[in-house]
């Protein structure tokens, strides 16, 4: 397990603030967050690229805060994969193989295991500059997989790649996992890619981890406003709470009142998530607790999905197929009935 204790690091108008993080052995671990929120210089501390102001890094019970980065078992890879433009393919990957001094007959057999479980050994022989993004991908990592690290740190390693390509690497990355078992921190910006890759995520912000969950909790369960933006939930509602039974009864304005399971009353915050509401011409029947009706005030087409904007009362986005959409004849001004259970409403 990787440990990190009350590390700080002041960088030039920058800082992180007292970060605490657990990630177990074998797991892959997503650190989520916006530009600018400290992401890469954590894992610079990690890698032991910079020395934090305060605080300790811990790895399976060894202090690896003082260590130098070559004594510390991290692989690295950078979101432009910085590989060596005059090295082959089968020369970078082996680079770190021969700074630490390994015969040539077993550096060549590691190169050539590592080459083939990530199925670029026909590429052994070409230069960086004549591979694809997702090759050079692979390139990188397996010159950080050869080594064998205990922990591989994975810096925004889609961010250079075509949407096209991006989908096909995110399972390339999840393949290489399962296959290497290798501890992984993979830090992102994009919120698609912590879900369908991080066992848990950590969502950070200015210098700071802020929540730590699976998937679903932070996506479904996000413990501020800032979270709830960030990963999508779209509909936010201030409002009052009134609890009863385990029901709260929240008044978010304009008439309209929303049920949701919980026990917070007072001044609370009401967060449902697009996707969670159910769009008809007609009255739903159904278990949820929630019914509002209303005309649609904008269209958003998105390929596969349909974005659509509701005016009952408070505004609701909700997210629904395209075929749902072309067979409701749905337009702007059709009048439409939002349905959503108590417990699709997340109160902060």
């Amino acid at each position: 397990m990787l440990s990190v204790r009350n590390l700080s690091k002041k960088w030039a108008e920058f800082s992180l603030k007292n970060i605490n993080l657990d990630v177990k052995d074998m797991e892959y671990f997503a650190v989520l967050g916006p530009t600018g929120a400290g992401k890469t210089l954590l894992l610079e501390l990690i890698a032991g690229f910079h020395r934090p102001d305060k605080g300790e890094i811990w790895m399976d019970g060894q202090a690896l805060t003082d260590l130098p980065p070559e004594k510390r078992a991290v692989g690295f890879v950078y979101q432009d994969y910085s590989l060596f433009p005059h090295l082959t393919v089968e020369e970078n990957v082996g680079f770190g193989l021969r700074l630490r001094k390994i015969s040539k007959s077993e550096a060549r057999k590691k190169m050539q295991q590592t080459m083939h479980a990530l199925n670029i050994s026909g590429l052994a022989k070409r230069y960086p500059k004549t591979l694809s993004g997702g090759e050079q991908q692979k390139t990188a990592l397996a010159r950080a997989l050869v080594l064998e690290p205990s922990v591989l740190l994975l810096d925004e390693p889609l961010s250079a790649v075509d949407a096209r390509a991006r989908e096909r690497l995110r399972e390339e990355l999840k393949n290489i996992h399962n296959k290497f078992g290798t501890t992984t921190i993979h830090v992102t910006h994009d919120h698609e890619e912590a879900i369908l890759l991080g066992d848990r995520i950590g969502v950070m912000n200015d210098g700071r981890i802020i929540q730590v969950g699976d998937p679903d909790e932070i996506f479904r369960k996000p413990k501020s406003e800032f979270i709830a933006n960030f990963v999508g939930v779209e509909n936010i509602f201030r409002g009052k709470s009134k609890v009863k039974g385990g029901i709260a009864k929240i008044d978010i304005g304009k008439g309209v009142e929303i049920e949701a399971v919980g026990e917070k009353g007072g001044e609370v915050k009401a967060c449902i998530r697009p996707e969670e509401i159910i769009v008809s011409k007609r009255p739903v029947k159904s278990s949820g607790r929630n019914m509002l009706r209303g005309p649609i005030s904008e269209i958003s087409d998105r390929g596969p999905t349909v974005r659509l904007r509701v005016d009952a009362g408070r505004e609701f986005t909700v997210v629904i197929t395209k075929k749902s959409f072309t067979d409701m004849r749905l337009k702007i001004g059709s009048k439409v009935y939002l349905a959503f259970k108590a417990s699709s409403v997340h109160v902060i």
